[in-house]
């Protein structure tokens, strides 16, 4: 097994769904086959932003051919986790020494490699980066909630110590914790969505300062739905009752859609114009493939 960067840009050619499937050609299949089981970082650009970025992790479970294009494969993914921020790939020298070279240029056959496999100490120096934002406004259930333990055990090694080959320590082992990943999703979806309910458009704070507004999965967890932002809503608590189940759902333009069953009138909770708000940037708003979903197999029609 080994770690890897998947290059990821938004509106290419490619079919990929962010965090579930990456979509890439044959020239990388040997590449992406090292990687199975194993952990892999997104890069790329980010709208609204100049640079490339690491923007997120995931578990790489399968590989399979595209059954439309000759010579493209699928890598499904699981455990995807967005990071709090997006790591400039040249930040603190850059991660990647085979990349960002001692000068600080950049290997230009490198830069072009949209599967780069990469040091174990590489990828832990890059999640411990993006995974290290305190959250504003955790809930109380969180306060005890430990830091990804890739902080906690490689924080206070510097890039030389990455660099040097210094042997890897364990990593990863909060990232893959329910707790943990419950409160960097809440962190993820209120920080994008302005603390903001999606549906009522409203920001209610309470006494302590803390949001009310919750973050909603569209695909469940339990129903193997990740923790990718673009499979989330931010919904204060009736309506997010509601959109557990199948009372109120999405379409795929953000238009807030009500149920038959419903056995009242709701539209006086909602916004007026029946259309959730949603971020402005692509990478950020709901995805249509969760969308999808919710409507398929929770939405009571």
């Amino acid at each position: 097994m080994a770690k890897a960067v998947f290059y990821h840009k938004d509106d290419s050619i490619y079919k990929d769904v962010r965090g579930l499937l990456y979509h890439f050609p044959q020239t990388y299949l040997s590449r992406v086959l090292q990687t199975v089981g194993d952990e892999i970082v997104y890069y790329g650009p980010l709208a609204g932003y100049r640079s490339r970025y690491y923007s997120g992790v995931a578990r790489v479970r399968s590989i399979e051919p595209d059954p439309d294009l000759a010579d493209h494969h699928y890598a499904h993914l699981v455990d995807y986790l967005d990071f709090d921020r997006p790591v400039d790939y040249v930040e603190a020298g850059g991660f990647e020494r085979k990349l960002v070279r001692d000068d600080g240029s950049i290997n230009g056959g490198r830069s072009v490699q949209a599967v780069r496999i990469i040091d174990r100490l590489e990828f832990a120096a890059i999640v411990n980066a993006g995974l290290s934002v305190a959250d504003e406004w955790p809930d109380r259930r969180d306060e005890h909630v430990e830091a990804p333990s890739v902080a906690l055990e490689l924080g206070e090694m510097s890039q030389a110590d990455y660099v040097a080959g210094t042997e890897p320590r364990p990593i990863l082992t909060q990232t893959i914790n329910r707790p943990f990943r419950d409160a960097k999703f809440r962190q993820h979806i209120r920080k994008i969505y302005d603390r903001r309910c999606a549906f009522t458009g409203l920001q209610l704070i309470n006494g302590g300062g803390r949001p009310e507004v919750e973050a909603a999965h569209i695909i469940p967890v339990e129903m193997g739905g990740n923790d990718s932002v673009q499979n989330g809503i931010a919904l204060s608590g009736t309506v997010h009752w509601m959109f557990d189940r199948g009372l109120l759902s999405v379409g795929d333009d953000y238009r807030i859609l009500c149920s038959r069953q419903l056995n009242a009138d709701v539209s006086h909770l909602l916004v007026s114009d029946m259309m959730a708000r949603v971020p402005p940037a692509a990478h950020l708003r709901p995805h249509p493939h969760y969308l999808a979903w919710h409507r398929d197999h929770i939405f009571k029609h």
